[in-house]
């Protein structure tokens, strides 16, 4: 352990270990992070025991949630769906986690979960599944992630990494990793969510067909979800994008399922696969397809930036269902990207009327309204953000911004400085340092 760790970081960053050097970093590594794994009884490295899993998804995931524009508002598509996600996570080889469904406005096709058991699925994707058998592939996979410790594992390998790099004793640090602060500023969602290997994608495949299968669905119901996207990747790749990387596809993967559900569980074929059930509960939703179909168009225009061409998907969207979160959402994000603050306002403010309690909406007429140089009603709108959802260090900036607009250099100095604590690089970091010096609070 007397070795020169910044050495060590160089090295590391250039992908120069050589054998004495990975060793070491395994063994400093295994000192704080070895486990059990409570599917295969082997042992795994990890960066998080089983109540920092937890705690990190009680940090990090409403903030990710959020990001997808929150749970649909339609309290019996998120009961139904918890409730096909209950009689799958009984039968797991964790079901004393604290799992937790929820179906997301997001209209891009995906779903994924935290590493306590934290689970989304997007609008997007539930729309396309065909019945209650996929549905339980799709939720059975991501229970195969959180029950093999996945997302633990690649956080234990990127803590291992950032730490080594930072110069820090990886055994003394050891204890501290899980460490609210710490995971939520310096790892956050994209890190937590980052591409699983094939590997991981091959075993949560194996366990969430295994968990359906005891829950009482047909396996087949995991090739039917793999075919959806199989197919999917052919058709409107652009749409599949986010999943294929979270979640590398393969048909080998497919193929795979298909000969489990033909050979060890060929005895789930009577199972009902339970489509009458699922397209009664997402009927909700179902009507709305169109108006998902425009949102996607869209954004993948958006991304694009096909501002045109993204600003009448958008139209469309909001002519079919008016007060669609998620449409008005971006409609008035598309109008922001060309510069049409007065424009973009209006959408933004009924995507608040039409959903009070999810926050980017709230965020976004605070942008809006700084940009249109109105600062009290750009602090009002982020203080609601930060009353929703605390703990975003680019809205505390914000409100600094806003307060010193009003005249407020007092409140605006203490927002400037909470932000400091927070973050110390950056242009906005720059901005909040100069100006506390200029009044007289830094030297």
């Amino acid at each position: 352990m007397s070795q020169d760790l910044h050495a060590f970081a160089h090295d590391l960053q250039r992908n120069r270990l050589n054998r004495r050097q990975f060793l070491w970093l395994m063994g400093a590594a295994a000192v704080s992070g070895c486990a059990t794994s409570p599917v295969g009884g082997g042992s795994i490295l990890v960066g998080m025991s089983e109540d920092e899993e937890k705690q990190v998804d009680r940090r990090v995931a409403p903030h990710q949630f959020s990001q997808d524009l929150g749970p649909v508002q339609d309290a019996s598509v998120n009961a139904y769906v918890s409730e096909i996600g209950q009689r799958l996570d009984a039968r797991t080889h964790r079901p004393q986690m604290p799992y937790s469904y929820r179906v997301l406005n997001a209209n891009y096709v995906n779903a994924y979960t935290f590493p306590g058991g934290a689970v989304g699925v997007t609008r997007g994707i539930l729309v396309d599944l065909d019945n209650e058998a996929e549905l339980a592939a799709l939720l059975g996979h991501e229970l195969g992630h959180v029950n093999a410790r996945h997302a633990a594992q690649r956080q234990g390998q990127a803590m291992v990494a950032q730490v080594a790099v930072a110069g820090a004793n990886i055994a003394a640090a050891g204890s501290e990793w899980g460490t609210l602060v710490n995971l939520g500023s310096q790892l956050g969602a994209s890190a937590l969510l980052s591409s699983y290997s094939r590997d991981n994608e091959r075993e949560a495949d194996a366990l969430g067909q295994e968990y359906m299968v005891r829950a009482g669905y047909p396996a087949q119901g995991m090739v039917g979800l793999h075919e959806l996207l199989v197919r999917g990747e052919k058709s409107q790749p652009n749409l599949l994008q986010t999943m294929f990387a979270t979640h590398p596809m393969s048909r080998e993967r497919r193929d795979t399922a298909a000969r489990l559900a033909s050979e060890r569980y060929g005895a789930s074929r009577s199972s009902p696969d339970g489509r009458e059930r699922f397209m009664d509960n997402i009927a909700s939703l179902r009507r709305i397809k169109p108006t998902i179909e425009a949102c996607q168009q869209g954004e993948t225009a958006l991304s694009g930036k096909r501002y045109a061409v993204a600003e009448d998907q958008f139209k469309q969207a909001l002519k079919r269902t008016p007060a669609d979160y998620a449409a008005n959402l971006r409609m008035a994000q598309c109008l922001q990207a060309q510069d049409r603050s007065h424009d973009a306002l209006p959408y933004a403010e009924s995507a608040k009327r039409i959903y009070p309690q999810e926050a980017q909406a709230h965020k976004l007429a605070g942008v809006l309204s700084l940009s249109m140089r109105d600062p009290g009603a750009a602090y009002a709108s982020l203080d609601q953000y930060d009353r929703l959802l605390p703990g975003d260090a680019g809205v505390t900036f914000l409100k600094g911004v806003s307060q010193e607009g009003m005249g407020n250099r007092q409140e605006a100095a203490r927002l400037y400085a909470n932000y400091l604590r927070i973050s110390q690089q950056g242009q906005a970091a720059q901005y909040a340092q100069t100006r506390l010096r200029g009044w007289g609070y830094l030297r």
